[in-house]
């Protein structure tokens, strides 16, 4: 298959990432878009100029010629398109996480025996140098006892019909924003979550806002303690309101014989003018012995940087995938990670509203 012919379903902010990164991977071609915002869909015509624009998603999957589906809607809307899709034309489909907001959805997707692949979009597996502290993570700490994820970044971005303002929509903040650390947790410590506790809430962000007479109920910052099912231990640190930070991802992974570390700056167009040139990734090795940090610059090709707010990380995610539609690859996440994903979300956002440890039950 020289050219893989895709149908784009959502381009809202992420979607238009998508067209982006598509436009720099060899032998992608976008020939189909659903959007059915009149401005969006104009900033994606813009930045696909050669494919058709239909008005419904049966329009999509009738249109000739599609290799594959890309779902980039919003969050409550992936699991009625995915059931429409695997009903209808299940073709090879890379679908943005979370793959559902709706717990009484996660028994049908656990049972769905989908004939193509299906990928779930989980963009910072793929960011440069957290993808550099996977690959080195076991052989520097000897064995993972402790993993710390922080985000510290800018709040939610205004969304199409301010979707992402209320928990219905998005799944809730643990959902929406921290599925991504989840899966991170998970993959970099190759083990499942036994147990989690949380404390989280709205302290800043869009209290002042109104939508219909509705304030938005969507969280800003929460920590977060998972214990795993063989021992180690992880937590998530999430502020939403610490946009003046010289970096948005922290992840430092520690065990036995040293420490080893990631520093992963922001969207660079939010970086500030004034202080020059943004911060560059890096990875930093601290092994016990002998002792002392030693820093790695991770530069990314300025022209990924350019084409999203993900490190880069979009780019190197599409072309994984089409290695799998090509059947040249492997599925890297599938629908099985995207539940645990919400699992933990969902699991997460229940303890610290009660208070209580959510221990989570056995797995599909």
């Amino acid at each position: 298959m020289d050219r893989i012919r895709y149908g784009i379903i959502g381009c809202g902010m992420m979607g238009q990432e998508h067209l982006r990164n598509l436009a720099l991977v060899t032998g992608a071609e976008v020939a189909a878009i659903f959007e059915p915002d009149a401005g969006m869909r104009a900033d994606a015509a813009a930045l696909a100029p050669g494919a058709d624009m239909v008005d419904s998603l049966d329009a999509l999957l009738a249109a000739p010629g599609l290799d594959a589906l890309l779902i980039a809607s919003p969050n409550h809307l992936h699991v009625p398109q995915l059931r429409r899709i695997a009903a209808t034309r299940p073709l090879p489909l890379l679908v943005e996480k979370p793959l559902f907001t709706d717990p009484a959805d996660r028994d049908w997707l656990a049972a769905l025996d989908y004939p193509a692949p299906l990928w779930v979009a989980m963009e910072y597996r793929y960011m440069p140098p957290v993808a550099a502290l996977i690959e080195q993570a076991e052989a520097v700490t000897g064995g993972i006892r402790m993993l710390t994820i922080r985000e510290h970044r800018f709040p939610f971005l205004p969304k199409v019909g301010d979707w992402n303002r209320f928990n219905a929509n998005s799944g809730g903040t643990l959902v929406e924003k921290c599925c991504h650390f989840f899966d991170l947790m998970r993959l970099i410590l190759r083990d499942d979550p036994v147990r989690i506790m949380a404390s989280g809430g709205q302290a800043v962000n869009h209290l002042d806002e109104r939508y219909n007479g509705a304030v938005p109920d969507i969280w800003d910052h929460a920590y977060v303690i998972v214990d795993f099912a063989r021992g180690a231990r992880a937590m998530l640190e999430l502020c939403m309101f610490a946009e003046g930070s010289r970096y948005q991802e922290e992840i430092s992974a520690v065990g036995p014989a040293g420490k080893i570390e990631c520093l992963v700056p922001g969207p660079g167009r939010f970086w500030p003018a004034h202080l020059g040139a943004p911060p560059v990734p890096q990875v930093i090795v601290s092994p016990r012995d002998p002792r002392g940090p030693r820093q790695i610059a991770v530069p990314v090709d300025p022209l990924l940087l350019a084409a999203g707010d993900h490190n880069g990380s979009t780019y190197y995610q599409h072309a994984r995938f089409a290695a799998a539609v090509r059947g040249q690859g492997r599925v890297e996440v599938d629908v099985t990670d995207g539940i645990r994903a919400v699992e933990m979300g969902l699991a997460a956002q229940r303890s610290a509203l009660t208070g209580q440890a959510v221990t989570l039950g056995a797995q599909p």
